[in-house]
Formats: structure tokens, sequence, C-alpha cells
């Protein structure tokens, strides 16, 4: 080729070399732009199914101490926090109208063995002794009547936990003294309706209060509400706690787990999982051939730094633990091994 030739070839070959390198270029740009993510395969996994609710400690009774009527309180001979027994006289009210039928039930009585002994001799019918008796009958009823409602006595053994009024003052309308039973205490909580048909008396129930950290203590259903609330589709599950060491008190704040078994679930880490933004809605991205793909998860119980997915991924998915931040759905990704 003479150097004439040679010399008309030259641009054709430098646009052949620039188009050649800038094919080269934007495929490596191509490459550059795909964004790097790690990932972890989906596995399925045995899990206990348990389902944890947050309700208060309860008294399993509680009694408020009331006088029937108004009237003044002599004397109340218990303190707050004081252990009582059932039976024990825990107030005294004013008792001026119960010894004045007392008077009146003693005369009754004397008249009563003189008109017996009238009777024996003829001296009296038997129907005015009747009467009399009826008399004496309806004044213990009356007098039985008011002595309950002046010497107020505890219907339990338990624990007087509030006292409204001093020797002195005129009952109104709160109560005198209340008193709960602290042993057992018993916890309410409302259970999904979806274990319906799981929950059973008897079953075991752990129990954690944040006042006592990192210890677990141990109740039993002991009554299954019989309704599903339409509102809120729950149902009312009450369980009884031992508290014979009175570590427990009413009032605490409790979390209550129960536990329906085993079974395998999907479980994958804690940091896969993403919040929508604006919204409680939970996703994730899994990677099909190289692509990132956007799929909404329903979560089930956290397992340490894990969770449990109920629906939304499958087994064997691979899905994206860090570089989400940077995907959307149908983003192209370089999985980088660990």
């Amino acid at each position: 080729m003479n150097t004439k030739n040679l010399l008309k070839l030259l641009p054709i070959l430098g646009v052949g070399i620039l188009v050649s390198c800038g094919e080269k270029k934007q495929e490596e740009t191509k490459i550059d732009e795909r964004v790097k993510v790690n990932t972890t395969i989906a596995n399925l996994q045995t899990v206990d199914k348990l389902s944890t609710y947050t309700a208060n400690v309860e008294a399993d009774v509680i009694n408020q101490i009331t006088p029937a009527m108004p009237g003044r309180i002599e004397k109340i001979y218990v303190e707050v926090g004081q252990r009582v027994t059932k039976g024990q006289l825990l107030v005294q009210m004013e008792s001026s109208n119960l010894q004045q039928q007392s008077t009146q039930l003693a005369n009754l009585e004397k008249d009563y063995e003189r008109y017996s002994e009238l009777l024996k001799v003829g001296g009296i019918a038997q129907q005015q002794v009747d009467q009399i008796k009826t008399q004496i009958d309806m004044l213990k009823a009356s007098q039985k009547n008011v002595q309950d409602n002046t010497q107020l006595r505890s219907p339990i053994n338990g624990v007087i936990t509030a006292r409204n009024y001093d020797n002195g003052d005129v009952f109104a309308q709160i109560p005198v003294l209340t008193v709960q039973q602290l042993n057992p205490l018993k916890v309410v909580i409302n259970v999904s309706e979806s274990y319906f048909s799981l929950v059973k008396v008897g079953m075991p129930v752990d129990l954690k209060l944040d006042v006592y950290e990192g210890e677990t203590f141990t109740g039993k259903v002991r009554l299954i509400y019989p309704t599903i609330d339409a509102g809120t589709h729950t149902f009312g599950v009450e369980v009884v706690i031992d508290n014979k060491d009175m570590k427990v008190r009413p009032g605490m704040y409790t979390r209550a787990t129960l536990n329906f078994g085993s079974a395998e679930s999907i479980v994958i880490p804690d940091n896969a999982v993403q919040k929508q933004a604006g919204s409680n809605e939970k996703y994730v991205y899994v990677i099909e051939n190289g692509i990132a793909r956007y799929r909404k998860v329903e979560l089930g119980q956290r397992l340490n730094s894990d969770y449990e997915i109920l629906s939304g991924i499958s087994s064997g998915d691979e899905v994206v633990t860090a570089g989400q931040t940077r995907l959307i759905e149908g983003t192209a990704v370089e999985v980088i091994k660990n």
C-alpha cells in the first residue's frame, strides 16, 4: 500500500478505535453502575410459636368495706398494709341503735318467759305467746342486720390497701376500707381470635415483670372468656399466679407469654427487614437473576437477631442484608460474597 492510500485510511481507523474504546468504556460503566449488596438465603427453622401480651397484675378478689347506711365511725382497727383474716373486725360504727334494740330484745324475752308460765296455768291464750315469739324473731333478724352494719368484718384473708376515713368521721359514699386478696393474683390478657382453639384451661403461662428483670414467674390459664370482641377480634384469658412469697403486687406491669408448640418457619436476619416510610409496612429485597425485587413481608416473632417471616418470601430466596438503601424495584445488583 502506498503512502497516499495509507493516509486516506488513517481517519477511518481512528474512528474505529474511538468507537471500540467508547463501547468498552460504556460496558465498564454499566458494570460499575450495579449496586453492591450482601445477601443471605432464607431458610426454614423450627420455631417455638410464642405469643406475648402486656397487662397489669390484679388482685384476685377486691372487697370494699362499707356499711349499708350513713353513720358515724366510732373506730377503725386496721391500717393500710396490715394483713387481715376472714371474719376479723375492721370497723366499729356508731352502735346506739344496736344498744336500743338489745334492750328491746331483752325485755321481750322476759315477757316471753312470763307469758309461757301463764300459758301453762291457763292464764293466757296461745295466740298471745305466739305473737310475742314472732316479735322476738323479727327483732333478732333486725338486730343481726344492724350488727352486721355496725361491726364491719373482713370477708376474706387479705391486705388493707386503702383507708379513707379517720375515727369520728361520718361515712358518706366512699368505702371506709379496701381489702385485697394478694394470693393468688391474676392477669387478664386479650388474645387474638386466631388462637381461640389453642388456648386451654390449665396451660402454663410465663410472666415477666419489669421490676424483677431477668426473672420469670409461672401462671396458668384459669378462665377463657366465651365470646370474641367484634371490635378488636380478641378474647379475654384470665391467668392465675401463685403468690405465696408475696413478691408480685397488684398494678405491676407484666408481659405474659403463651407457648403454642413449635413449627417450621422461614427465618431471616433482622437487618434484612426494612420499614416503609410513612406506614407500618415491612419489606425486603430478594435477588432474582441479578435484579433486586421488592417483597412486602409479614413478620412473626423476633428471635434474638432474626425475624420469623409469616408471608412474603419463600424458603431458598436470596435476601439482601446490606446495601438496601440504594435499591428500588428492578435495580441491577452485584452480590458481594462474604
